[in-house]
């Protein structure tokens, strides 16, 4: 069991920035998902980002079938309403957007039609399973969206509950070709114990490609900003390199 806190914080522990200075899954643009309610709030958290080292965001919207249907469209829309936004704020930021696609039936309806999905990087989705249950034939549904050229990230399969009695499926799930994306405030305990215990798996295991915020709103904000949690995060995380989509996508090691 790793002890965190038996040394005295220094200064420099205390203000000490993310691990990580690309946030290639954050839920920042204003009114379109359960993240920031508007352009305020979305400033708020940028800003409040970039404060603890964050200087590039992809921003990936909800695309669920049955609760947000973002297209494109209502991205970059709220995109641009963003950037325009913090050019003004002085904000010297940069932020592009892609989404995190629901593996649903919606989301398999714009695979069969080979509707134009938006990408991390060149053919890199982020996707995610329902927190309730994973999707049926998994192995079928992988090999379809690699079939169509793009390369899957699995959002934080940490927080699949329905994982957590068996962690060898992280491996599988590597097999099978997704990329897994741990979040960040899952090593500190802040969704509880279990999912903890698998992120720190995954992360030992060196299963994970990716790290990423995940965040929605003020309390994300609040957690990052608590200097224990990014002790934790130095301490677990160290020199690893993350985030490389330019290599993810050329295939190369990370």
């Amino acid at each position: 069991m790793f002890s965190f806190f038996k040394k005295k914080r220094t200064e420099e522990d205390i203000h000490q920035p993310l691990p990580v200075v690309t946030d290639i899954h954050s839920h920042i643009l204003p009114g379109i998902d359960d993240g920031a309610p508007d352009v305020e709030s979305s400033l708020v958290l940028i800003q409040g980002m970039m404060n603890l080292g964050i200087r590039k965001f992809i921003a990936t919207p909800h695309v669920i079938g049955d609760l947000y249907r973002n297209t494109p469209q209502t991205i970059n829309t709220a995109l641009e309403e963003t950037k325009a936004a913090c050019k003004k704020a002085g904000l010297a930021v940069e932020i592009s957007a892609a989404a995190e696609y629901m593996i649903d039936d919606y989301f398999l309806e714009l695979l069969r039609n080979k509707s134009p999905l938006l990408t991390l990087h060149s053919n890199i989705i982020l996707t995610e399973f329902s927190y309730s249950t994973p999707p049926g034939n998994v192995e079928a549904i992988t090999a379809g969206i690699i079939a169509q050229g793009y390369k899957p990230i699995l959002a934080h399969p940490e927080r699949y509950h329905f994982y957590h009695h068996n962690p060898d499926i992280y491996h599988h799930l590597k097999e099978m070709g997704f990329h897994l994306q741990v979040n960040l405030l899952s090593l500190t305990g802040y969704y509880g114990k279990s999912v903890r215990k698998a992120a720190l798996f995954i992360i030992q295991k060196n299963l994970a490609s990716l790290v990423g915020t995940d965040l929605h709103h003020k309390y994300h904000l609040a957690a990052f900003n608590d200097p224990k949690n990014r002790a934790v995060l130095h301490e677990l995380l160290g020199n690893r390199q993350f985030n490389n989509l330019e290599a993810l996508a050329a295939g190369s090691p990370v």
